[in-house]
């Protein structure tokens, strides 16, 4: 095999390795949007036993952050990756990282769903943790849409729901204190609903954080601590 022949092959295995770890991340974003979106299902319809299944299946998220985290060593150490590409290798192990959290916080919720599905369940069955819970779902699947097509306009849009959805779990914080202090036999129930929903609200923050690496792989820009204020000085093209 001739120089030039060899180092077309190399080039191509390189890039082969580089979206297969692309892929294996949308794999696992995948997967932790069903654990979510099973989590929600549970507290909304009772189902204990659903609530049980998707903390049992939070080690499935865990196996592939563990082997997305050593295949990004393996391409650190063996083809010394520049500019763009270590970017997004760089940008890949701290979305990984977002999402198994996001993962734990499903758990979580899992866990509450099974408790609160044995307990008095109000009359509108937890409307406004669906609510919240199914804005939150959007903003992963949003997030990880923008990674996919590294969409800077889509993750910015993203960030932006994360004001809405603290705002949500503010007001369902407020309304649990008035139930609590009115009916006193519900602080358990409540303290509950409470908790799911900070879960909630903390799966936003891990959604927003991957918007933000997916505009500094776009960008070379690191935009945290400062999107906010500053969004209207990044550009979209």
């Amino acid at each position: 095999m001739e120089a030039s022949d060899l180092n077309e092959h190399i080039s191509r295995r390189y890039n082969k390795d580089i979206e297969d770890l692309r892929n294996t991340v949308l794999a696992m974003g995948g997967l932790v949007e069903s654990q979510l979106s099973q989590a929600i299902a549970a507290i909304v319809s009772g189902d204990s036993e659903l609530g049980l299944q998707v903390a049992r299946d939070d080690y499935k998220v865990n196996n592939l952050e563990v082997n997305i985290d050593e295949e990004c060593g393996r391409i650190l150490a063996t083809r010394a990756p520049a500019a763009g590409d270590l970017r997004l290798i760089v940008a890949i192990i701290k979305t990984i990282t977002d999402l198994e959290r996001i993962g734990d916080e499903a758990e979580k919720i899992g866990f509450l769903a099974s408790k609160l599905a044995v307990m008095d369940r109000p009359s509108d069955s937890y409307r406004e943790l669906k609510t919240l819970g199914n804005h939150v779902l959007h903003m992963v699947r949003d997030a990880m849409n923008a990674f996919a097509r590294l969409d800077v306009v889509e993750a910015l849009e993203t960030v932006k729901e994360d004001e809405l959805v603290d705002e949500e779990y503010e007001a369902i914080t407020r309304q649990c204190i008035t139930f609590m202090m009115e009916d006193p036999r519900s602080i358990k129930r409540v303290m509950n609903v409470t908790w799911a929903a900070r879960s909630l609200e903390r799966i936003g923050d891990h959604a927003k954080n991957i918007c933000e690496y997916v505009i500094y792989m776009v960008q070379g820009r690191d935009v945290r601590h400062t999107l906010q204020s500053d969004a209207s000085d990044i550009s979209t093209d």
